[in-house]
């Protein structure tokens, strides 16, 4: 198991060094010319040279590279004498836009964007698990064809439309809730969950769809191998067949979707951050896109994927938990 944990270790940090280039020459090769984004209001030819050479744009992109991967580990300066700005390691970038390092502007983002993260990945993966079983075990009957079309309904409709429809009716016409107003948590803990409710059950009802039907296929093709039906031959409680020979021979996939699901959620649920006002990732990239900022796209993008790969590591070593012989390969 740890010569299993210590490959999977060492492929994602080099994953992760490959990331770092990938995502910094695809940015440098947009046609935008950042030297001219990031010298302010009046720009004449000298001014965004100096700006250029501030920003290091003037060296190739290899030299580049490099000092914005030292600048990950190190920090870096962002040009000389007494206007030089320091940015303190781990440095993605400094925004000119903000006149604040990348990677503070994320932290501040970040919570909320956890928050909602979690929130709705808790609900979508019991009630989508539940669900799924539930219909699995009634296949074919009223039960089973309403479930599936429910997760059908959910799984079609796109969040914006039934971001806008639950706060239309709830927070408008019903009054049922205020309308959003993002707090933290040890602030204000009822204002908190008035305001993250709502997102939550949106993303919920969205993901949970996916997991209902991804779950029913699983224990449907699960209950009828060969040692289900030696399990219930041999006198086994239903509950303990569903549970711990059928559920958990079906979780591989469901697994896997699970963590990239989530991964792909810390990387900010744009739209819906966007409807309900919430100060997460996904609202920071928008206005990163409308300033426009690539030093914010850059470090969004970055950490991003950064969470991916991390997803990944971890759904690796949770299928050796679940099946023994993923340690093997």
């Amino acid at each position: 198991m740890t010569a299993y944990v210590v490959r999977r270790v060492l492929i994602m940090i080099m994953l992760l060094l490959l990331l770092t280039f990938v995502v910094f020459v695809l940015f440098s090769l947009l046609p935008a010319d950042v030297a001219r984004l990031t010298c302010g209001k009046v720009c004449t030819d000298q001014t965004i040279e100096l700006n250029r050479a501030r920003l290091g744009l003037d060296k190739s992109i290899w030299e580049q590279y490099w000092i914005f991967l030292t600048g990950i580990f190190f920090g870096r300066t962002y040009g000389v004498g007494e206007g030089a700005i320091v940015c303190e390691a781990p440095c993605l970038g400094y925004s000119f836009t903000k006149t604040e390092p990348v990677l503070q502007l994320i932290l501040d983002r970040l919570p909320a964007t956890i928050f909602l993260a979690l929130g709705a990945f808790i609900l979508f993966l019991i009630g989508g698990i539940a669900l799924g079983v539930y219909s699995a075990l009634r296949r074919g009957r009223w039960q089973d064809k309403t479930v599936m079309g429910i997760s059908l309904v959910g799984y079609s409709l796109p969040s914006f439309f039934i971001g806008l429809v639950v706060i239309y009716f709830v927070i408008i016409r019903w009054q049922i809730l205020p309308f959003p107003q993002y707090v933290q948590p040890w602030e204000d803990p009822v204002g908190f969950l008035q305001t993250m409710i709502l997102p939550w059950l949106v993303l919920a009802v969205l993901y949970a769809a996916f997991y209902t039907r991804l779950t029913r296929s699983q224990m449907l093709e699960t209950l009828n191998e060969d040692y289900i039906r030696t399990a219930r031959a041999k006198g086994l409680p239903e509950s303990v067949v569903v549970r711990k020979h059928a559920l958990r021979a079906g979780l591989t996939p469901i697994v896997t979707a699970a963590g990239l699901d989530f991964a792909g959620l810390l990387g900010g649920a744009i739209i819906l951050e966007t409807i309900f006002s919430l100060p997460g990732l996904g609202s920071l990239a928008v206005s990163a896109v409308l300033d426009p900022d690539l030093a914010i796209l850059v470090g969004v993008t970055l950490l991003t994927a950064v969470f991916i790969i991390v997803a990944n590591l971890i759904v690796d070593v949770l299928y050796a938990v679940i099946d023994p012989r993923v340690r093997l390969s």
